[in-house]
């Protein structure tokens, strides 16, 4: 059979295949979710087999096989320094051999300059799409995710068939990186909300008063924000700052934004040296 040319047509279930780059918490039900919707899809991790033992039938750690008639990379990886080892790694990168992947969907949260730069380093015809998401692991796995696409008008309308598949809330932001700057600068309101809140917490408990009254309270007053709202139904909430885990990706988002925020208005503000600060000294909340 004839393969379907799916540079000119959008992407459906039965016309592409899928790989996801990194199936952690965020990747991993994204997958599930293109499966259930029917996409022809493997997951691909560095983390061994065993780690994905319930999981298994979704995985292929073969890079051969992984690659064979991929249409489509979505990658999940922490940054740029791992999206840089998953494209061009000299044993195991996804464009130092001969493969036919048209599209590379960059979900990861990783800076405008980022995205820009990694465009030079393709292959000629390979379709660089930015569309990170936002919603934390429940929102993925919920297939409830919210994302925002940098692409061109005609790369957006091909692709949004993927992304309905694993959210509610597709934005189209504009060209190539519009994306990222958008994601980096929700990111930096989020990460305000995170210090606010756990701080409050903090402040409720020594005062003897119930952190989840407050919580409720909160979500009913002006004080009100999606990580107080979802703060029993986010995994991370409760987290102290480490160097693998959420907070510090909630820090390298912030990161990202304050350099796309001063190559914008390039000058130093204390307040965002002070949010970088507190996340980086976060404790782990006391759960009684």
């Amino acid at each position: 059979m004839k393969k379907i040319n799916i540079e000119q047509r959008q992407l459906t279930n039965d016309n592409c295949t899928v790989v996801m780059a990194g199936c952690g918490s965020m990747g991993l039900p994204m997958l599930q979710n293109l499966t259930r919707a029917g996409f022809s899809c493997r997951g691909y991790d560095v983390r061994p087999r065993e780690e994905f033992s319930a999981h298994a039938e979704l995985m292929q750690w073969d890079f051969s096989a992984l690659l064979a008639d991929t249409d489509v990379v979505i990658s999940v990886v922490r940054d740029y320094a791992q999206t840089l080892v998953l494209c061009f790694d000299q044993q195991q990168g996804l464009f130092t051999g001969d493969n036919q992947i048209k599209y590379l969907i960059i979900c990861s949260t990783l800076a405008t300059a980022d995205i820009q730069d990694l465009a030079t380093k393709l292959p000629q015809g390979v379709i660089l799409i930015d569309a990170p998401m936002s919603g934390a692991p429940v929102a993925a796995q919920e297939a409830n995710l919210t994302f925002m696409v940098g692409a061109s008008e005609q790369a957006f309308a091909q692709t949004r068939t993927l992304f309905a598949a694993m959210g509610q809330q597709i934005h189209h932001t504009g060209p190539l990186g519009s994306g990222m700057a958008v994601k980096v600068l929700n990111n930096y309101v989020a990460a305000t909300s995170v210090v606010a809140v756990r701080r409050v917490l903090e402040a409720a408990t020594a005062q003897g008063i119930d952190k989840d009254y407050l919580l409720q309270i909160m979500q009913q007053s002006s004080g009100a924000t999606w990580f107080g709202n979802n703060f029993k139904r986010i995994d991370w909430a409760e987290q102290g700052y480490g160097l693998d885990n959420t907070m510090a990706i909630l820090e390298k988002d912030v990161s990202c934004a304050l350099q796309s925020m001063q190559q914008a208005t390039p000058s130093q503000n204390n307040f965002d040296l002070q949010l970088l600060a507190q996340l980086q000294a976060m404790p782990e909340m006391d759960s009684e």
